[in-house]
Parts: C-alpha cells; structure tokens; sequence
C-alpha cells in the first residue's frame, strides 16, 4: 500500500502534538471552559481551572511540557546542533491567572475610549503582530515602530525593537500609557476594571482577595503572554528526529540558514531562532523617513545606533512586513537584503557600527528562494489561544486594527 509524505507527516504531527500537550482535560474541564467565554453575569462568570494547551497543571501553576527541555543549554558556546535546550519560560502562572489574562487582553476596556486592546496589535490571526509597517493606535494615531510577534514572547528576556523593557509586565506598561497606542492612565484604567463586578469577581478568582491593583492587571496579562508558546512545527518534527516532516528543499534551506557562509543562525539561534541580542544591520528606513536610532536612544551608546533585538523567526512567514519599520514586504525581500553587501542601505553620513555578521555572502536566487521554503517551515499555531466571545465588560472583544475603529 502507498503511504504518501504528506499523509504521513500529517499523523505523526498530530502523535507529536499530543505527546506535547500531555495534559488532561475531562468533560467537566470542557464545560467550565465553555461557559468562561460564554457567560455574561457576575454569577456565571468562572476562570478556566486548566492550563493552556502545552502545559501541565503542578503545584497550582502551569508549566510547559516539551522534548527540548530534554536537551542540553549551548551556555554560549556557539550554533550547535539542532537539539539545544530552551532558554527559561516564565511559568508557574495559575489557570485562573492565564485565562483572567486572556480576557483583559482581547478587552478594549483597558484603553482610554474603550476603542484599543492588546489585540488590536496583536491579532492571533496574524502571527500575534498586526500585519501593518507600523502600528496604529487610539484615534488611528500611527506608532514609531511595527509590532512585534508575541509567540515564545515568554521566554525573551528583553523587549521591544530597541530591547528597553526587560520583563513582559514592564513591556506591558508601554502600550496601556502611550498616548499615542491605548492612551489610558492608571487611575482611569484601574476606575474602569474596579466599576465592572464581573471583573471584581474575576480578579477574586485569580488573585484571592482585595480590590483590584495595576500589578494584578499586569501580571495577569503576563501570564497570558506567557502561555503563547509555538514549537510543534514541522522545523521541530525534523529537529525532534523525524526526518521526513521537511522536503529536499527546505532541507537545503536550513542548511543554508545553518552555514557559515549565510551565517542565518549566528543570530537566529535554534530552538527559538533568536540570540536575544541587539544587532546594527543598516536596514533601509522608508522612504522620506530619518534613521531610527533603535537601541542608542535606551542607552545612548553611540556603537548602537539603528541597533534594534534580533526576533525570534517563530511564524516569522504569517507576521509580513518585516523589520522594525516593516521595510520589507515579503519575506523573500527581507533575505536577500543580507546578500545586498554589507552597508550598503546605510544612509549617507552615518558611520554605523554593522554586526560583523553583516557582510556579502553572494548567496544566488536559488539560495534566497530556498531559505524563504526553509523560514516557511517554523510556522505553527497548534497552541493559538481562542478569543473570548463575550467580555466581563460586557464590550465587544477587538481582534485587529480594523476591529479597533483604525482607518
């Protein structure tokens, strides 16, 4: 009998995806779960008591279960193979917790107007970034910079383009106060979730007594964050020992990825595909749009003008366009950038202090075209977590920037 690949692959994906997951959710756990997204009084209203996909319920919190915490940390000593142990999860987050998190994040109640939420930048739908070369805010104000993916964001140890935040709540606290994203301040915010019993009694379930406080708020969306886990691609099934879960040519995109001539994953460390590390490209602005001078304004270092972290490339092909100002619309431009020399996007009169990684690997269409089939391969939203029906606050959840009223 003939077995095809695609079959094949298909099943023990899904063998894979299971064995991940190990996680027990009986019938009474599906029901509670149904009617958290479901209810709409004070009364019905329950945080899930079960962990995210992915995760197994220890000790009151949630920890991820995966086959990479079976392999050994690089501690720094380069590239590697393939199997390399993951960096350290924030984890430990209570179901109630997680799900309390889930909520506030698709809610527009924590914006000034009711109008932005966290999703609004971050839409599951596309990849957790928003699709856009910048973000738009409250109003349809437009933002500096594109937004980042929120996938694996748990496991990163600093945060946006230019690094400055070095924890999620403290990423957390950029959007909600901009003026020109969510807009709100913490009186109003606080006002708002405090004149809603619902979520009084939501935050009771998560936090156990005492009125509603900003730390609670972001915590609970950190735990959120943290839960968005992505590593059961078909990159993963290869890397896990299952050889036939990638074609001839998105192997031999990975090993161009992997070779020191594209140098790919000196920066784009396996198993997250990012060494976390603040990187001079010289990337092309927009056109008419000045330098940004990224990390050099956190920490006016001069050697790291238009120095911007390094993402992770988990999903990287549904979160186009790419680049902190979403320069690149495909990812088939934002590869072959590399192999354009080194410097040569750099503007006239900067003196940029370019990673030494950036330099001219003269790599040919069919290289580029192969590392595109490659980068393609890292795409998975098994654990992608679902968006509330309702809200305690009784508004219509915003998924997207078109769902928050932006033009």
């Amino acid at each position: 009998m003939f077995i095809s690949r695609a079959w094949l692959t298909k099943l023990v994906l899904g063998i894979f995806k299971r064995s991940q997951r190990r996680i027990r959710l009986g019938f009474c756990g599906v029901i509670l779960g149904l009617l958290s997204v479901s209810a709409t009084s004070s009364v019905n209203w329950s945080l899930r008591d079960f962990c995210p996909a992915g995760f197994v319920l220890r000790d009151g919190g949630c920890y991820l279960q995966s086959m990479y915490y079976d392999y050994h940390s690089l501690q720094n000593a380069g590239v590697g193979g393939l199997k390399i142990a993951l960096p350290e999860l924030r984890q430990g987050f209570s179901p109630q917790k997680i799900d309390l998190g889930r909520l506030l994040f698709f809610d527009p109640i924590l914006s000034k107007d009711s109008s932005v939420a966290c999703a609004s930048c971050h839409d599951p739908d596309k990849g957790f970034a928003d699709g856009r070369a910048v973000s738009v805010g409250i109003d349809g104000q437009l933002t500096e910079r594109s937004a980042p993916s929120l996938w694996n964001a748990g496991f990163l140890q600093r945060l946006f383009w230019d690094g400055r935040a070095a924890s999620l709540e403290a990423q957390i606290i950029g959007p909600l106060f901009a003026p020109n994203e969510m807009a709100a301040t913490p009186d109003q915010l606080l006002h708002k979730l405090q004149a809603s019993a619902d979520y009084r009694a939501l935050f009771q379930q998560a936090f156990g007594a005492g009125e509603i406080n900003l730390e609670w708020v972001y915590e609970a969306l950190a735990a959120f964050e943290s839960s968005l886990v992505s590593l059961n691609s078909r990159y993963d099934l290869y890397a896990n020992g299952y050889h036939q879960a990638l074609t001839e040519p998105e192997i031999e995109g990975m090993n161009v990825f992997r070779s020191f001539v594209a140098r790919c994953a000196e920066c784009h460390t396996p198993p997250l595909f990012t060494n976390q590390q603040i990187a001079v490209l010289g990337t092309p602005e927009p056109e008419g749009k000045p330098l940004d001078p990224g990390a050099q304004r956190v920490t006016g270092d001069p050697s790291q003008r238009g120095g911007f972290k390094v993402p992770s490339l988990r999903n990287v092909a549904l979160t186009a366009p790419y680049m902190h100002s979403g320069r690149f619309a495909t990812l088939r431009d934002a590869v072959a950038f590399y192999t354009g020399g080194r410097g040569h996007a750099v503007p006239e009169g900067e003196q940029l202090s370019l990673h030494w990684h950036i330099w001219e690997p003269n790599l040919t269409d069919a290289e580029l075209d192969r590392l595109v089939d490659f980068l393609q391969t890292l795409t998975d939203e098994s654990f992608k977590p679902q968006v509330p029906a309702q809200l305690p606050s009784g508004l219509a959840p915003v998924v997207g920037t078109l769902g928050a009223g932006a033009n």
